[in-house]
This record gives C-alpha cells, sequence and structure tokens, in this order.
C-alpha cells in the first residue's frame, strides 16, 4: 500500500540504557516514519488511537492498540503510522526477555498492561525509582511475558493473485466484492483463490477481510462515528453483529473504545 510519508522521525539519542527497563513515551503526527534502526535491548511497542506499522524481519506487522509489537534485541526494524497516535516503547535488558519470543511477534495486551503504562504516562514515569514504581513495572513485564503471542494480524502476500487483491481491498475496506468475483477478476478459480489466501496468509479471505473491517472501524469510530453508522458503513444490516466482531478482535466494544480515546 503506497505510503505518504511527511515526517521522518528522528532516531532515539539513547546509546546505552539509562536502566535494565525504561519505557518511552510519544506523540506521533500522521504519516511519521522511523529510520531503519535497532537496540541493543528488547523493545515492546505499544500505540493508542490509530495503528501502528513496523516492518522487521522481512515482516510487516499491523498493531491495533490491542496489541504489542516485540522486537527483540539486535533486530533491524522501523515503523509508520498513517494517523497520529501515542506511542510508547517498553525497552528491556536481553537478560530479561529470555521469557519473551527469539522473533519479532504480536503480544496481547490486557488491561491491567494497559491500566499500568497508561498510569506511567500521566505520571511522567520513564523509570521506576520508588519500590511501588518498580513492582508496578515487574507486574506489567510478568504480564507481557505470559500473554499469547501471534505472528501477524493483517498478513500481506507478494504472490501474483492475492497482491492486487489485497492492496485494492486496503484501499477500500467497505468493498463487498466476494471471492469468486474476485477469482474471475485475475483468471483464476474460487477454490483455487481459497486455497492460496490459506497458504500464503494463514486464514481465509473472510477472516482477512473481517480484520481489515476491524481496522478501519477503528478509524471511523475515532473520528467520531456513531457506531450504528460505523455498522452500516462495513456493511452490516444492524449494530449487534459488528459489535460482536469487534469485541472479539479487541476484547471490548466499540463505545467502550470510544471511551478509552477520550
Amino acid at each position: 500500500m503506497k505510503r505518504s510519508i511527511s515526517h521522518l522521525h528522528p532516531s532515539l539519542a539513547i546509546e546505552q540504557a539509562p536502566a535494565e527497563v525504561f519505557l518511552n513515551f510519544e506523540d506521533f503526527l500522521s504519516n511519521t516514519e522511523t529510520r531503519v534502526h535497532s537496540h541493543p535491548w528488547g523493545q515492546v511497542q505499544l500505540i493508542s488511537g490509530g495503528i501502528l506499522e513496523v516492518e522487521a524481519q522481512d515482516t510487516r506487522f499491523l498493531a491495533p492498540p490491542h496489541l504489542a509489537i516485540w522486537v527483540p534485541a539486535g533486530v533491524m526494524h522501523k515503523s509508520f503510522n498513517r494517523r497520529p497516535l501515542e506511542y510508547c516503547s517498553i525497552n528491556m535488558a536481553s537478560a530479561l526477555t529470555t521469557s519473551f519470543p527469539s522473533n519479532t511477534s504480536l503480544i496481547k495486551v490486557t488491561p491491567i498492561i494497559a491500566a499500568i503504562i497508561d498510569d506511567f504516562r500521566q505520571r511522567k514515569i520513564s523509570i521506576a525509582q520508588s519500590a511501588a514504581d518498580q513492582r508496578l513495572m515487574q507486574v506489567m513485564l510478568d504480564q507481557l511475558a505470559i500473554q499469547p503471542t501471534q505472528h501477524h494480524f493483517l498478513p500481506s502476500s507478494d504472490h501474483k493473485y492475492l497482491a492486487p487483491i489485497l492492496r485494492a481491498m486496503e484501499l477500500n475496506p467497505v468493498d463487498s466484492t466476494s471471492l469468486k468475483q474476485w477469482a474471475n477478476h485475475v483468471h483464476t478459480t474460487e477454490r483455487t483463490l481459497a486455497r492460496y489466501c490459506h497458504d500464503e496468509l494463514g486464514m481465509s479471505f473472510t477472516e482477512w477481510r473481517l480484520r481489515l473491517r476491524y481496522l478501519h472501524s477503528m478509524e471511523l469510530l475515532r473520528h467520531g462515528h456513531a457506531v450504528k453508522e460505523v455498522a452500516l458503513t462495513l456493511g452490516y444490516q444492524q449494530a449487534s453483529p459488528f459489535i460482536t466482531m469487534f469485541k472479539k478482535y479487541s476484547g471490548m466494544t466499540p463505545e467502550q473504545y470510544k471511551h478509552r480515546l477520550l
């Protein structure tokens, strides 16, 4: 998907970690890209209010607010965001990351993790100094280490049949073109295209499109659209099935998500 890059984020001017665990809070403007870089420490990246896109180990990772991106020490990576967002990185000495995956992964963000990070953000705590904050920091790390991980939320593919379809759908998430119609468009069969989806994406065409629409719905909600309006925009006849879909991925209702944004 073509990017419109307006801001190139400067490198984080930290050559040596100030502590075994330190947080970095930033507000990213829309269309901001970071330079390709790596860290001698492990890093968990979380956001609120938008979607973070990270490229690492030849893979694109998309992280909505309910997922964090884990980048192991030494892994070259860069990030991009299309919309403004609040960003937080949790940086950990390698000795503290033995329970984390060896490869870049997506980690579920639970309400406990989100609450601790919000608390640190509000109090402008980057390094835990007090015994109480050190305990909070440890709880946060313990919670992150035990959460289920996944390699993709919205995988991509360079396959000659799939690539143009995925690109078109990302440009228009509410497109209702069926798998059979797409198959005709790229001159193959519906069965063949369904097999490529499972082989290349690790999920069905329907699941991939649901995830894309979930990401799009967050943008619509973030811009103040009512839940029912978003449901109708996505092609639902009523709000309840949209609410069920949204909660399946985020763990909260659309109204709860809007409340968190406020």
